[in-house]
């Protein structure tokens, strides 16, 4: 009984009221709520992730790009083997590997 009199004389208390009704909109109808808040801190974190996955792979690039302009083999190399391209006096010929267990059926 005491404690729902000391309850009762703070929320006589305007200013109490006005702050406890200020957190609850704040918390709950504001634009920015407090579930919005945890589902951008979710989503940045996931964006974090794939940000440092694509540097890697832009890192990767870069030096793949480097290599192809400055090592004549390396992009004889590549050009044979992502472009299936020869030299004028070579035959080229592609084969499609089967799989064991396509091959039994």
């Amino acid at each position: 009984m005491k404690k729902t009199l000391k309850i009762l004389s703070y929320l006589k208390n305007k200013y109490i009221v006005a702050i406890l009704v200020f957190l609850f909109l704040m918390f709950f109808y504001d634009r920015n709520d407090f579930f919005v808040q945890i589902q951008r801190k979710k989503e940045l974190s996931s964006l974090e992730k794939s940000k440092t996955f694509y540097q890697t792979e832009i890192e990767k690039t870069q030096q793949e790009l480097n290599n192809l302009e400055n090592n004549p083999a390396s992009l004889e190399k590549y050009a044979r083997e992502n472009l299936f391209m020869k030299r004028d006096n070579e035959e080229v010929f592609i084969v499609d590997s089967i799989n064991p267990k396509e091959k039994e059926k």
